[in-house]
């Protein structure tokens, strides 16, 4: 006789779980950082594998509005779960940067609406929803650029970026330094734009990083594909 198929953990119980690791040190670090959670990220992606993947406890753990229940709602997702409008709608609900950041890049990236979601995102009002956009631009920059309008891109960038809302200028700044790492025609343009704006230039940078100043970030960028190709 075949064993019975335990059960998917009901989301009282996943959401009793995340409780016990709650650590108020680790929120208040997070919540400098706009993230309003105490769980170890390890110890999440730990539950994460446990329950494998889930999409319809994924949903219900979305549903709370937790911020450890969205990235654990994330992490037992797969990128094919959700539509384009439940993407859309997802990505303006969330609160927390880490969630925004791990929607786009654990499934949005990955998922058949990446397309269809960055043109809808790129020129949103909310700046938030504009930086999605940007990001998903980026990866298209760096990996699939035909058919973009990469000197479009940069009249954006060196129109906007300057005065823009925080999130979004950083990633307007990381859309510019990748084509002046993947595109060596476009190579000194993003490098002038960088300089002439000085967006990001004093960034607190920690030894043995890359700092995000685009110039920089392009120079060392280019340095270690040439050191790698010889």
């Amino acid at each position: 006789m075949p064993a019975a198929r335990s059960s998917p953990p009901p989301v009282a119980g996943v959401m009793a779980e995340l409780r016990t690791l709650e650590d108020p040190r680790m929120r208040a670090i997070n919540e400098r950082h706009g993230d309003d959670h105490g769980v170890n990220l390890t110890k999440l992606r730990a539950v994460a594998k446990r329950l494998k993947k889930q999409p319809e406890l994924a949903r219900e753990l979305w549903a709370t509005g937790d911020t450890a229940a969205r990235l654990l709602a994330i992490l037992v997702s797969r990128p094919r779960d959700f539509s384009a409008d439940e993407y859309d709608a997802m990505l303006r609900e969330a609160r927390a940067h880490k969630v925004r950041d791990w929607l786009v890049n654990y499934l949005v990236k990955a998922s058949p609406h990446a397309e269809e979601l960055r043109v809808r995102w790129l020129d949103d009002a909310n700046p938030a929803v504009a930086a999605a956009g940007w990001a998903l631009t980026s990866e298209r920059i760096a990996t699939a650029p035909a058919g973009l309008d990469l000197e479009a891109l940069l009249d954006v960038v060196e129109a906007e970026m300057k005065g823009a809302d925080e999130r979004l200028q950083w990633a307007m700044n990381t859309a510019l330094a990748t084509i002046g790492i993947h595109h060596a025609e476009l190579r000194d343009r993003a490098i002038c734009i960088g300089e002439r704006l000085q967006v990001l230039k004093d960034y607190p940078t920690p030894p043995n990083c890359t700092s995000p100043y685009a110039p920089v970030w392009i120079s060392e960028m280019v340095r270690r594909q040439e050191r790698a190709g010889n």
